[in-house]
């Protein structure tokens, strides 16, 4: 691979996308596994949100919020489907700075997008646990859009800033990329420019997106406990926890990979380039693949809703 050391201005930039560094050789045999995953991915939550708009029985808020959480993993999905697979049958590996600009913010923002669903779908249950009474008076159609929309003017508003300013930044190294993807981090390593002020941006812009949306989730599921153990009832403390098991679980399927990607760029920094592409191609495919899942099994409307849309489309 040629490597450029001329100083290149970012607008004339061409980036080399590497797949899996190492596993080249092997690329159309690792494309299968994440083609089923795509696939599964692509089709699991376009059927969520198919049987939400034509199903009135879910027309609910909690319903409304995992329509939202739908359509960010469809986001994630859709947005890094074509490159990978690109690169894994065809080698197509060139793209332009302005692409990679584009995929970095959209990913960051279905990323964030995708946090901030998850802390308004905690606060809906707990307002269905603790507050039923006042729960469709709280949430109603109308405070539910306006939450959708801030969660998306949030996180433009909070990312265009971090990847704006990427188009500063000159590049004299290589500009070969270790990942499916364009990864934030990668870029900036790759640039000849002082990145002081793009580490700081983008250290405030997800502090402010990721580690402000972190704490009340936790803080809500602590209030929820505590209101469930509250409960004399057996049966209706049972309800309650069941009510809670398929938003834990989307929560733990987004965080786990997140914190694992963050890990292993921080302190994994000698181990096979390999690992650091396999877990950052994770990172966006567990989600998206999992959720609808998740939503199926544990929730008996969906499941349910399903497969009426199933049967109906049967024989």
């Amino acid at each position: 691979l040629a490597t450029n050391f001329q100083n290149i201005t970012s607008s004339s930039v061409i980036f080399l996308l590497t797949g899996v560094p190492g596993l080249e050789a092997f690329h159309t045999w690792i494309s299968i596994p994440f083609c089923f995953l795509y696939l599964t991915a692509l089709s699991g939550n376009s059927l969520i949100l198919f049987a939400i708009v034509t199903q009135p029985s879910l027309h609910e808020p909690m319903y409304y919020f995992l329509s939202m959480l739908s359509t960010t993993d469809l986001g994630l999905s859709v947005y890094t489907l074509v490159a990978m697979l690109g690169i894994f049958w065809f080698n197509d590996r060139e793209i332009s700075f302005t692409a990679c600009l584009s995929q970095m913010f959209f990913v960051k923002l279905f990323t964030v997008m995708e946090l901030s669903v998850l802390l308004a779908m905690a606060f809906d249950r707990f307002v269905t646990i603790s507050n039923p009474i006042r729960y469709a008076t709280i949430l109603t159609d109308s405070r539910i859009i306006q939450i959708g929309v801030a969660i998306v003017i949030r996180g433009t508003l909070m990312l265009t800033p971090m990847v704006a300013i990427l188009m500063r930044l000159s590049f004299c190294r290589s500009h070969v990329l270790h990942y499916s993807y364009c990864f934030h981090p990668h870029v900036m390593k790759l640039s000849c420019t002082d990145t002081r002020i793009n580490n700081t941006i983008g250290l405030t812009a997800m502090t402010s997106n990721v580690g402000v949306d972190s704490i009340p989730i936790p803080l809500s599921y602590v209030l929820i406990i505590k209101t469930i153990l509250s409960i004399t009832s057996p049966e209706e403390r049972k309800k309650a926890f069941s009510t809670c098991i398929s938003h834990t679980g989307a929560t733990a399927i987004f965080y786990i990979p997140l914190i694992s990607l963050s890990f292993v760029h921080r302190f994994g920094k000698q181990g096979p380039a390999y690992v650091h592409t396999m877990i950052a191609n994770t990172y966006l495919l567990i989600p998206p693949v999992m959720n609808p899942i998740i939503y199926s099994v544990k929730t008996k409307q969906i499941r349910r809703a399903v497969i009426k849309i199933l049967h109906s489309k049967g024989p």
